[in-house]
């Protein structure tokens, strides 16, 4: 039995497809990752970075880290001056000029490219033009822009933020993409992105070092030379992917398996832990006392990863103390913190894939916020991960050269002894590892089906207010408040704030089924046998 979960339903029928052709897990999770920059292109691309878990019983675990990292021309005090405030939903740093957030400075080096080529080598079974093939009709031909697409297009993230209508229109380039006599396409208009059909087409021909050493890499440093970006030919040419060996942890006896810093797995691992000293599964959901829990788990955890999660090849990072199991039962004893953490938003993507064969995948990748910049003829945009480097110097997260921020990106799988019993992934910010605590506890604890699970109303605690979605009972809100939390009931009752967790998991029946969170498209789950 073969399934993928992601928030695009032409992407997952894709990856789908691979799997009943003979290919594996990894095979469709790459594929799948080239078409979602396709019809995804604010979420996710060939300009972005991520993440990718991959369990094999022949192989066994492994991380492969490809995060955006500064570029050489970068320097830690290149801001100072500039720095205005941390932004109002504290998500990055709000400078004069924008100059972090849109534009050439605010990109940092991609590594999709060279992260999907490296675990189709160590892992797949289909070529690399093969993985990429799908994807070029679907950005030669185009297809129709969707409520959700549009609806980014003309979102306002508030005061502290580049509208996004003005962000996709940042260069003449992306400006050409995005619309059409200077008016943006309308839902169902056909979206066509003949440059990037190009780029894809000779990427498949050449391979990933025409990317990072070769025409590509000439077009992408040039621009970046004329434009005053940070990233040189250099910086391409020595980029390289991390593959290291996974976090690990426990729950209830149950094996965790996560990403590590710079990722946001150990913080993951802390609210399980926080978690482990309670018997949240008696109280069901949605119920006060175990959204008390959560919040009191998530305010622990996220408190301390602002003050020591980050790029550990530049900074020590103390994983074993914050995911010991004795910290947390300490933790336990004390009240719950306040805390104002850095807020991603939500734009990410994610894809879960398992194979017949028992391979699993769990790949986040990401342009951040997207960086308004697409090179003339590349047709792609370019991630603007340089927007939460602190830019004030002797922080955790202050830019260095060659070094990639904190990131919420937490791909995950969970075993009971060998059998996989969840793999769960999730675009979305910080709200990321809030949004897989929550569905594990689901699945775990309440014994929730995987679509119960990741359909289930939501709270989050990112910083001194409690958010709440609009289906939570107002029993609970009002419960929470009478325990002293500042809550913010939201007006959504499936509110995309929450982060969108992809995920497949065991069921009574003793199979796997998938699952997508609605909040995005509806959602779509594919699980077929393999032909």
């Amino acid at each position: 039995m073969a399934i993928i979960v992601c928030p695009q339903p032409v992407a997952a029928e894709i990856g789908l497809e691979v799997m009943r052709r003979g290919g594996n897990a990894i095979d469709a999770a790459v594929t799948c990752a080239f078409v979602q920059g396709v019809i995804d292109p604010q979420m996710c691309g060939i300009g972005g970075c991520g993440v990718m878990l991959v369990h094999s019983p022949k192989h066994g675990d492994a991380l492969l880290e490809f995060y955006a990292t500064a570029g050489s021309r970068a320097r830690e005090d290149q801001w100072e001056r500039l720095f205005l405030r941390q932004a109002a939903d504290r998500y990055g740093y709000v400078l004069d000029g924008w100059v972090n957030d849109v534009g050439y400075q605010s990109v940092g080096v991609p590594g999709t490219v060279a992260g999907l080529h490296e675990a189709l080598t160590r892992y797949g079974t289909i070529t690399w033009a093969q993985a990429i093939e799908p994807a070029i009709p679907l950005a030669r031909n185009g297809f129709p822009v969707t409520g959700y697409m549009h609806g980014y297009w003309t979102t306002d993230y508030g005061p502290d933020v580049v509208p996004n209508r003005q962000r996709i229109q940042a260069t003449q380039a992306a400006r050409a993409i995005y619309t059409r006599d200077g008016e943006l396409f309308a839902i169902g208009d056909s979206f066509v992105q003949a440059d990037l059909a190009r780029t894809l087409e000779r990427l498949a021909d050449e391979g990933p070092d025409t990317f990072y050493r070769g025409l590509i890499a000439d077009q992408i440093a040039s621009d970046f030379e004329a434009n005053g970006g940070l990233i040189t030919r250099e910086d391409l040419d020595g980029y390289r992917v991390n593959v290291v060996e996974p976090l690990r942890g426990t729950y209830r006896g149950l094996s965790v398996v996560t990403a590590g810093p710079p990722s946001a797995g150990v913080t993951l691992l802390q609210m399980l832990n926080y978690l482990e000293g309670y018997d949240i599964g008696a109280h069901g959901w949605p119920s006060t006392e175990a959204a008390r829990l959560l919040i009191e788990a998530m305010a622990w955890a996220v408190a301390d990863r602002e003050l020591h999660v980050a790029d550990p090849h530049f900074i020590e990072v103390p994983t074993g103390a914050l995911a010991d199991k004795g910290y947390a039962a300490k933790a336990r004893q004390v009240a719950a913190v306040e805390v104002g953490a850095v807020h991603d938003r939500p734009d990410t993507t994610q894809v879960c894939v398992v194979d017949d064969s028992g391979n699993a995948v769990s790949l986040t990748h990401t342009l951040g916020s997207a960086s308004g910049v697409v090179t003339p003829g590349l047709g792609f945009g370019y991630n603007d991960y340089m927007n939460c480097f602190d830019p004030r110097p002797g922080q955790p997260n202050s830019i260095r050269p060659g070094k990639t921020r904190a990131t919420s990106m937490t791909p995950t799988l969970v075993f009971d002894g060998d059998r996989l019993r969840a793999c769960i992934g999730a675009p979305g910010g910080t709200k990321i590892v809030t949004a897989i605590l929550q569905v594990l506890v689901n699945v775990l604890d309440h014994a929730m089906t995987p679509v119960e699970a990741v359909s289930a109303p939501r709270v989050d605690c990112q910083g001194e207010v409690v958010q709440v979605e609009g289906r939570i009972p107002l029993a609970v809100s009002r419960g929470l408040e009478a325990r002293g939390y500042k809550v913010n009931r939201r007006t959504l009752s499936y509110d995309s704030y929450f982060a969108r967790p992809q995920v497949i998991a065991g069921e009574k029946d003793g199979f796997l089924h998938g699952a997508s969170d609605p909040r995005k498209d509806g959602g779509t789950a594919l699980d077929t046998e393999t032909e």
